[in-house]
């Protein structure tokens, strides 16, 4: 077997589907290994080029692989999905990633490293209980809502205001309830002490990443945002430019070209949605700050676009050009430098 050979895995928990291809468009060899002999499997192959999906466990399998000697590449999972023929099964599943692989204009993705999978662990997990506070927070605004009792517009008064009504004895709320609701509320507490260990371990993190103090300089970019692209872009120099960078992100039009004739529409919101979502809140940071200052030209020019757009479409825009600005503070390896306002 020569190391031109290349070898589709279907991923799963259990049984794993292998496809070896000696050349390309033919499989020349099947099999189906458990999880407990996978490695084992490809001891006995020399050096080859084993592709993925970027699915579940794929990143470790493929920090496995690459420690004994063979290439691994990663391919984004929704565009193998049109190269599957007839039903969906594991071996089409495997053809499909081998003819996936031929496609040069697929872009692989870069196998994270530990420390790039702890931070997204880290913002994963965060995120998860961000939800679970806002559900909390929710259902006990609604609950006293329908009894009467209104907690002001405002997620930090919420467990306060149930507070004083808990403490009053006149309060609306009924005897029968409010114990339940003091374990609501003590319920959020927990949620919110839970959400500022994550921040403190990516405080901790973020300190040990050059890359993280570097992006943290430039406007609208706090220790999330710059935690979270380092987390999940892992490699910046993979994008050529940042229009690549925007244009993965999903900020970047969708276009409907034919001809002579461009038409340009909304955002494609490809990419991933987490990172344009704290992308575009930065920005929403930088178009608020501009209203009270204008000391350089990123925000003298973010202010003049919000007098003239709506909110939403001004900090997609920002977010847009802070993206631009990520790429070329990343690549260029220097601090975010402030430029004055032009005459």
């Amino acid at each position: 077997m020569q190391n031109s050979t290349v070898v589709a895995v279907d991923v799963a928990k259990t049984i794993f589907e292998v496809a070896v291809s000696d050349r390309p468009g033919h499989v020349c060899r099947r099999d189906r290994p458990t999880r407990a002999h996978f490695l084992a499997f490809f001891l006995a192959y020399p050096r080859a080029t084993v592709v993925m999906e970027a699915c579940g466990s794929a990143h470790y399998w493929g920090r496995e692989l690459m420690k004994r000697g063979h290439q691994v590449v990663l391919l984004p999972a929704h565009q193998v999905r049109p190269y599957v023929r007839g039903n969906k099964t594991d071996r089409t599943d495997t053809k499909a990633i081998l003819e996936a692989y031929r496609n040069a204009d697929i872009r692989p993705v870069p196998v994270k490293s530990i420390n790039q999978q702890s931070l997204t662990t880290l913002h994963r997990l965060r995120s998860g209980w961000m939800a679970q506070r806002t559900a909390r927070l929710n259902a006990v605004r609604g609950l006293l809502r329908e009894m009467g009792v209104f907690i002001p517009v405002g997620s930090r008064e919420v467990v306060p205001a149930v507070w004083e009504q808990l403490g009053d004895a006149d309060s609306e709320i009924p005897s029968v309830l409010r114990p339940l609701f003091a374990e609501a509320c003590q319920e959020i507490r927990d949620i919110e002490a839970r959400i500022k260990m994550v921040e403190r371990e990516l405080e901790a993190l973020a300190a040990q990443l050059p890359p993280v103090i570097l992006l943290m300089t430039i406007p609208g970019i706090g220790l999330l945002t710059a935690t979270a692209f380092v987390a999940f872009v892992g490699d910046i120099r993979r994008f050529p430019s940042g229009r690549h960078l925007a244009s993965y992100l999903g900020l970047t039009p969708r276009e409907f070209s034919s001809g002579l004739k461009r038409r340009l529409g909304r955002i494609s919101k490809r990419g991933d949605g987490y990172l344009r979502t704290m992308l575009i809140h930065g920005a929403r940071s930088v178009l608020i700050h501009a209203r009270k200052q204008q000391p350089d030209r990123l925000r003298s020019w973010a202010h003049d676009l919000g007098q003239t757009h709506v909110h939403n479409k001004a900090a997609v825009a920002v977010a847009n050009k802070l993206a631009r600005i990520i790429w070329a503070v990343w690549t260029r390896e220097m601090t975010y430098q402030l430029m004055p306002k032009a005459a």
